[in-house]
């Protein structure tokens, strides 16, 4: 009875944290009542110029009495086309370059008419542009390069020792490092994969020598660096433009009129300054919208901001969420299927297997591999936490049911129990201890697995590491890392508790000798 208890009491209280989520919760930032009956669901991407545009987006549909949310940073190009399609948002800015050699790429797609018919054909609409070519680039120190005689891609050819640092998008893009290898016949010795942002930095320390660098990027200023001509003429035009689902007009009338206001009205250096602001200023992206909004296009908005507690407390809720939900899942069904596995050896050695499989399985991939099937936001991230919750669980239940002193079961056979009520009453308290350190293990780990549900919009405290990177914030870094660590912690402490309570005290001896 006291292993029924425990595993009611366990998911008691995992559902009790999940319930924190069903409480009303403070709206997000720059949010307002519903006036106009539908709610459009603006995307970005995770850099800080796609931010901005969001929120720009966010606050023009909201001032022309439309219902708007913003979903940001939510990884790279893949991820906001496929919600798009699948109508998980409404709209989110694109760049045409992007739209012509990655998205579409093999169409024919010359010219706007030629895009805005190939993104017609898959229910997509395209707003003319906002003002500004963000073009890709290479870049250098600019006294390195000068060093070096540099000036040139084709100049990097007699120089393959240099170290190359690309953000992981460019490293696969069609528009990206595959086809400028080939076009320039560039071979270096070292190439590395890195987030954006944190290449910016690679470059500052002298990590590495050469990056990808982004037109109205602010780092091409304040870094002094070295913009390296194109000379091969690769990279297409990269301007900025909204996408937007073609049913939009008809659900919400005054949404397109209002994003088409954004367009022809954002300059190179109308962008290049709002992103400095946001990235050196350490303004948020949400005052810098507001900011042009008001100065440039008229708008009388201002930005509404959360205190640093109230964010906290909105992250706890969504992260107790995420590994609430999942853990509970995962208890539930692994350790029905750890007792199979201790009692039929052959079928419990493919269960193991197949859990361990899903353990080895990189944690990004699997999120991203849940989009197709259920979409944005904390759906497909519970269904990855629950799948990577398995295993220590099954395994700690099989282990500690299979290491039983085989004259414990002969005296509850000999008492004349039957099988189940041999497994209720001696065998599962007996392994309890066992079981529940799976348990523990399981819920540590996914406190910290978590953390990646940002990157498809699931929030939790993943959301203040991710822009904190972005921003290279320390603080909002900690804002998000040391909650993780001390969640993790009090779960660990729970289990603690538990185990005093559950465990039956015999088992909880000092063993002598």
């Amino acid at each position: 009875m006291r292993a029924r208890t425990f595993l009611l009491t366990t998911v008691l209280v995992l559902g009790a944290s999940a319930g924190l989520q069903a409480r009303q919760e403070p709206r997000p930032p720059l949010e307002e009542p519903n006036r106009s009956g539908v709610e459009v669901r603006i995307g970005s991407k995770k850099f800080t110029e796609s931010v901005i545009l969001g929120d720009l987006a966010t606050l023009l549909l909201r001032d022309a009495g439309v219902s708007a949310s913003h979903r940001k940073e939510l990884g790279g190009t893949r991820i906001l086309w496929n919600a798009l399609l699948r109508g998980d948002i409404d709209a989110y800015p694109e760049y045409t370059g992007t739209l012509r050699e990655e998205i579409l790429a093999g169409n024919e797609a010359g010219d706007d008419a030629s895009l805005r018919r190939a993104l017609a054909a898959r229910g997509v609409g395209m707003s003319a542009a906002f003002g500004f070519n963000n073009t890709y680039a290479l870049g250098m120190k600019r006294e390195a390069a000068r060093r070096l005689g540099i000036r040139s891609i084709s100049d990097l050819r007699a120089h393959p020792d240099l170290v190359y640092g690309f953000n992981n998008e460019f490293m696969d893009r069609h528009d990206g490092w595959p086809g400028l290898r080939a076009r320039y016949g560039l071979a270096p010795r070292d190439l590395r994969g890195l987030d954006h942002d944190v290449a910016y930095r690679a470059l500052a320390g002298g990590a590495i020598h050469v990056t990808d660098l982004y037109a109205t990027d602010p780092e091409i200023r304040a870094q002094d660096l070295a913009v390296l001509q194109d000379d091969k003429r690769f990279f297409p035009a990269y301007d900025a433009v909204m996408l937007f689902r073609g049913d939009l007009d008809a659900r919400a009338p005054r949404a397109l009129p209002a994003l088409r206001r954004m367009e022809g009205r954002i300059g190179a250096r109308d962008m290049i300054a709002m992103n400095a602001r946001a990235r050196f200023g350490r303004v948020p992206e949400e005052r810098v919208a507001a900011d042009f909004a008001r100065a440039r296009l008229g708008v009388n908005a201002a930005a509404r901001e959360e205190g640093r507690g109230a964010r906290i407390l909105r992250r706890t809720r969504e992260h107790l969420s995420l590994v609430a939900l999942s853990l509970g899942a995962a208890i539930l069904v692994s350790i029905p299927l750890g007792i199979l596995s201790a009692k039929r050896p052959r079928v419990g050695q493919a269960v193991l297997g197949a859990a361990g499989v899903l353990q080895t399985i990189p944690s990004l991939a699997l999120l991203v591999f849940m989009i197709p099937l259920l979409g944005i936001g904390a759906a497909p991230a519970i269904v990855a936490l629950f799948l990577y919750s398995l295993l220590p669980i099954i395994r700690n239940t099989a282990t500690g049911l299979a290491d039983l002193a085989p004259s414990i079961l002969e005296s509850a056979q000999a008492l004349g129990l039957p099988a189940g009520a041999r497994l209720r009453i001696v065998e599962l308290p007996m392994a309890s201890r066992s079981i529940l350190a799976g348990i523990k293990t399981s819920a540590v780990l996914n406190v910290g697995t978590a953390t990646l549900g940002a990157l498809i919009g699931a929030g939790g405290y993943g959301q203040p590491i991710l822009t904190g990177i972005r921003l290279d914030d320390t603080g909002l870094i900690l804002e998000g890392a040391v909650p993780a660590a001390a969640l993790a912690l009090a779960a660990q402490g729970l289990f603690e508790v538990l185990e005093r309570w559950v465990v039956p005290e015999g088992l909880r001896l000092p063993q002598e000798g």
